[in-house]
């Protein structure tokens, strides 16, 4: 799954930042970092926990004390983690998600994102609809605006 958490990302810090000055990069590295980290150790593990976006935030915020603009970006990445736990469900496996308050040791879990099953063919769908609608919203068919985004993550604004 991939569209799910670019699509349910963006809309989410968008409809409540609306700030085309947002880097959505980061927030999309953010929003797959997770799984990205987890899966070569065969499930979902430290990131799929609330305690490694915690850490993430406090790391963040305390490495560019002085440096708002930095933070400004980076901060990104950090809510693509929290927003990934949400489009996941990674709450629902307890064990994983309040690691290492529930034990440090992780159980067998598998990556919530692939093992929904079919369940994850309706929200991939959603999720490139919501894709589909801020290349229209954003005007992505314009090349000089695309390759701004690409360059810089950020949104033309209105």
């Amino acid at each position: 799954m991939l569209l799910w958490f670019l699509g349910g990302s963006f809309i989410a810090v968008w409809l409540v930042l609306r700030d085309p000055s947002f880097d959505y990069r980061l927030l999309w590295l953010g929003a797959i970092l997770p799984d990205v980290i987890d899966a070569p150790f065969g499930g979902a593990r430290m990131m799929h926990s609330i305690t490694a976006s915690i850490a993430l935030l406090v790391i963040v915020m305390l490495a560019t004390i002085g440096r708002r603009a930095l933070r400004k970006h980076l901060i990104a990445v950090v809510f693509g983690t929290f927003l990934h736990l949400v489009l996941d469900g990674a709450f629902n496996n307890t064990d994983v998600f309040w690691w290492p308050f529930t034990g440090a040791h992780f159980t067998h879990a598998r990556l919530p994102s692939i093992s929904r099953g079919p369940v994850d063919i309706p929200l991939e769908i959603v999720g490139a609809l919501i894709v589909a609608w801020m290349w229209k919203r954003f005007h992505f068919g314009d090349r000089r605006l695309r390759r701004q985004f690409v360059r810089t993550g950020r949104l033309q604004a209105d």
